[in-house]
């Protein structure tokens, strides 16, 4: 069994409401008194993709001085720009190739996928980036239920504003699946509301935002509510392969 925290959509831009609420979420996390094997942070860790902003990412999330629990597992998103993304966030040298990832624990494999655009808000798998998953599911040769994460969800979530960039291509990516038995369910960010449906057949759940929550269309006409808390997922995929998926608010 294997037991995720999942939050998405920081914005860090370096003021003190950004900041305060991600580190009410990270307290909550870093003090869970039971297991947990890692956190995914699915994109949009930067507001404005600058240096500064990696640098604070890193030290709340414990990612250059080991203080988190357990590891820290991170994507792009759209906010986000690879070289200063890579360079102070991960500590490696700056370069505007995906920034792609695995990490194999004991009961599955979880790949952390860049779906951003450099220059766009859409979304997009590039082709390195399937050649890469594809050559990394090869190499665990389907011994381990794997889950892709990445940021921008494949399908409509009925809101203008994520709808209006989503993934490109999906088929693509419903091809991958078709061929790929061992993919076990998908997990995005970016639509700043949690939600849980299917694609190609599989689990997708997206998760919640740590900055503001995204009002639906019969929630009213402002999209953005900067009042409503930050959000949690806990994501379980257990020995038969399936994943069941639990929401916090951190007050």
């Amino acid at each position: 069994m294997l037991v995720l925290a999942h939050i998405s959509d920081l914005h860090l831009d370096g003021s003190a409401r950004a900041t305060e609420r991600a580190r009410r979420v990270r307290d909550l996390l870093w003090r869970l008194p039971g297991r947990v094997d890692a956190l995914l942070v699915t994109g949009d860790i930067a507001d404005h993709g600058t240096e500064a902003e990696y640098e604070e990412a890193a030290g709340l999330l414990g990612l250059h001085d080991g203080d988190a629990p357990f590891p820290v597992l991170t994507c792009p998103g759209n906010h986000d720009s690879r070289a200063p993304y890579r360079k102070a966030l991960l500590g490696r040298p700056g370069s505007g190739e995906p920034v792609d990832s695995v990490h194999v624990f004991d009961d599955a494999a979880v790949l952390m996928c860049d779906s951003s655009v450099p220059g766009s808000d859409d979304g997009e798998l590039a082709d390195e980036t399937y050649d890469w998953i594809e050559a990394t599911l090869d190499e665990l040769d389907g011994d381990l239920p794997a889950l892709l994460v990445f940021h921008h969800p494949p399908v409509a979530l009925h809101h203008p504003l994520p709808d209006a960039y989503r993934l490109r291509d999906p088929g693509r990516l419903a091809r991958l699946l078709e061929s790929r038995p061992e993919i076990a369910g998908l997990l995005t960010g970016h639509a700043h509301t949690p939600a849980a449906t299917w694609f190609a057949g599989r689990p997708l759940v997206v998760g919640p935002a740590v900055t503001w929550t995204l009002r639906l269309p019969w929630e009213g006409e402002q999209a953005a509510d900067r009042d409503a808390p930050p959000g949690v997922a806990f994501h379980v995929l257990d020995d038969a392969g399936r994943l069941t998926s639990h929401f916090r608010v951190v007050t």
